[in-house]
């Protein structure tokens, strides 16, 4: 018999957490589906509109990815589809935390990138010139300046690049508070209480069916991370998504030895409001042979060839038979796969954690010695083009998608909720949605991936 697993056992790291409300509604405005940065933002800014949001989540709010970054906000290396929504998102988390009355943990701090590869020197160097259209002012570093910043290269950094407007946030608080923001706004929050499906009337949204109820709707937004192309499925509504497990830990607290973010070819890190660091390695990561990689394989093969290293492996496991990518079938009286992995929880990758250690101590020599606090993975949902789709879906009046964000959903996460919003409620969108359109799958129209 399938078992549920425990949402409180399944979340690695000290989550901010959020109460439920007792009772479902059963009817309104809108139904958010997901509780990661994207879903509460949205249901925050929909909120903030004056509309009857209900959010629902089958785990807890915060508990997958959202809570699993790195905890970067930057519009560095951003896909130029991408950099207006960096940049609205940027200044959105400077004044976040004093318009909903709540820390949200952002220090706008930079971030600097280091490398010994002339073809990073390249892309970046491109990136940083496109970027000046954008007005984003960052800069190329020399050698000298790199090795300053990355001490312990001894010499290796061949350069680099520094985005001093950038910063950092902390991805076990920001989620969080921005669901009680909504909740304090009007809006109903309910965990462990996932969506199996949506009814339709004439064609278009009339329902979202739950584990513990029906609410009447005309509108959903399906924010659900890596698990939207599962429930996308389910309705005969193809949306490309390829998973990549990722590996991140906290340390114990630590000089500071640098205040934002460094990323370096063989360790990234970022400063904690504890006094620790969230630690990982660039692009290193693992993707599993599933049912659904298997589906659109074709599509993602350019953005694989253009990113293939050795840092990625590939590999059969549990995820090929249980999870988002695997095959289901359900109806919307029984229990479904949203409801049998309440928290996605893959395993961290215990090489990875001991080369990232060994690197931070190389790079900053004052930090070497610093112990694993918190270790966890992660599962890293992206598009063929590594950008997201916000916006409505077609052929299903009512539903929208707000999803793929391919790693960078944490930082645009403000800004990602408040387009869905408008675009949800036909207001006037805060930029223009078209880049980043659901249907530029099916046309082809995917462009090439982000320097990173």
């Amino acid at each position: 018999m399938d078992r549920p697993s425990d949402p409180a056992r399944d979340i690695p790291f000290p989550l901010v957490p959020v109460a439920s409300d007792p009772h479902l509604p059963v009817e309104a405005d809108v139904v958010v589906i997901g509780g990661g940065i994207a879903g509460v933002a949205a249901c925050y800014f929909l909120s903030k509109k004056g509309h009857r949001v209900a959010l629902v989540e089958k785990g807890r709010i915060g508990a997958e990815q959202s809570g699993r970054n790195w905890g970067w906000v930057r519009q560095q290396n951003r896909d130029e589809r991408e950099l207006p929504l960096a940049k609205w998102a940027l200044e959105c988390w400077a004044g976040l935390s004093a318009e909903i009355g709540a820390d949200l943990g952002f220090r706008r701090e930079g971030l600097v990138y280091v490398t010994d590869k002339p073809a990073d020197l390249a892309r970046w160097e491109k990136w940083v010139a496109m970027a000046r259209d954008h007005q984003v002012h960052s800069r190329m570093l020399g050698a000298v300046e790199a090795n300053a910043m990355a001490p312990g290269g001894q010499g290796r950094w061949i350069g680099g690049v520094h985005s001093p407007s950038d910063g950092r946030a902390e991805p076990t608080m920001a989620a969080p508070a921005l669901a009680e923001a909504a909740r304090r706004l009007g809006a109903t929050i309910h965990q462990d209480c996932a969506a199996r499906g949506m009814e339709t009337q004439a064609g278009a949204v009339s329902a979202v069916v739950t584990e513990r109820g029906r609410i009447r709707t005309a509108r959903v937004l399906c924010a659900a991370g890596a698990w939207t192309s599962l429930f996308c499925r389910w309705h005969g509504i193809d949306f490309p998504q390829s998973g990549v497990r990722s590996t991140a830990f906290a340390t114990t607290p630590g000089p500071a030895v640098i205040e934002g973010g460094l990323s370096t070819p063989g360790v990234t890190l970022r400063r904690r409001l504890d006094g620790g660091y969230t630690v990982a390695i660039r692009n290193r990561g693992r993707i599993d042979v599933t049912p659904q990689g298997l589906r659109y394989a074709r599509q993602f093969l350019p953005m694989l060839r253009d990113r293939w290293s050795e840092s990625i492996s590939v590999g059969i496991g549990r995820s090929f038979f249980s999870g988002p990518e695997a095959l289901a079938r359900w109806s919307l009286d029984t229990v479904s796969p949203f409801e049998r992995t309440r928290v996605l929880n893959p395993a961290p990758d215990a090489p990875t954690i001991r080369a990232a250690l060994e690197a931070l101590g190389q790079v900053f020599p004052a930090l070497k010695g610093l112990v694993v606090a918190q270790q966890w993975g992660g599962w890293i949902d992206s598009t063929p083009d590594a950008v997201a789709a916000i916006g409505p879906v077609p052929g299903l009046p009512g539903f929208f998608v707000s999803s793929g964000f391919s790693g960078h959903g944490f930082g645009v996460g403000p800004a990602a909720g408040r387009l869905a919003a408008d675009l949800v409620a036909g207001d006037a969108p805060i930029l223009d949605p078209r880049p980043l359109r659901f249907t530029r799958f099916a046309e082809g129209d995917t462009g090439a991936p982000a320097a990173m």
